[in-house]
């Protein structure tokens, strides 16, 4: 089967999938920009949800790379996809890192058995990630892994963040 890959710009807890990723932090507890979004908007389920497996699995937060969902509650979605990107560095390549949150929600995925999935631009934002950057590896992982998952949506925020998204699409 084939994924197919698409590109909007907006606000991705707009969106109406089977599951929602969330660029957390690795306390699960919500922060800013897209995980503060998803957790406004999806309202306290996902909340408590997260603090559940912080109390069993997760006691220590949750890895860098990896990735484990929740109810999305209020969002037009079934489950939340939380992984936690790694902050870009100069001195450290880590973009095994950040491919390993596109790979590792895609398996969550198709454990849960969502068809539909709607991505950020992973660790672009205040973990500062130059866009061009994040979109190669976001779009070359989400190709090159195999899934059940029909669509993969990326949701882009800005003009500049859609184009960069855009010109590595083709």
């Amino acid at each position: 089967m084939t994924t197919t890959v698409t590109l909007v710009q907006g606000d991705i807890t707009a969106q109406s999938v089977d599951a929602v990723v969330n660029a957390a932090n690795s306390s699960l507890l919500g922060g800013g920009g897209v995980d503060g979004a998803i957790h406004r908007r999806g309202g306290p389920e996902i909340l408590a949800d997260c603090r559940r497996l912080r109390a069993s699995h997760y006691g220590r937060g949750l890895p860098t790379g990896r990735a484990v969902a929740t109810t999305a509650g209020r969002l037009d979605a079934r489950w939340v996809i939380h992984t936690v990107g790694p902050r870009h560095s100069t001195d450290e390549d880590r973009s095994d890192l950040l491919a390993s949150c596109y790979r590792e929600s895609l398996r969550v995925a198709d454990e849960l058995g969502a068809r539909t999935v709607a991505f950020p631009a992973v660790s672009a934002g205040i973990y500062g990630w130059p866009m061009d950057d994040a979109a190669r590896i976001a779009l070359g992982t989400v190709r090159a892994t195999p899934t059940a998952v029909e669509e993969v949506r990326f949701v882009l925020f800005d003009t500049a963040a859609y184009e960069a998204f855009a010109a590595r699409l083709d």
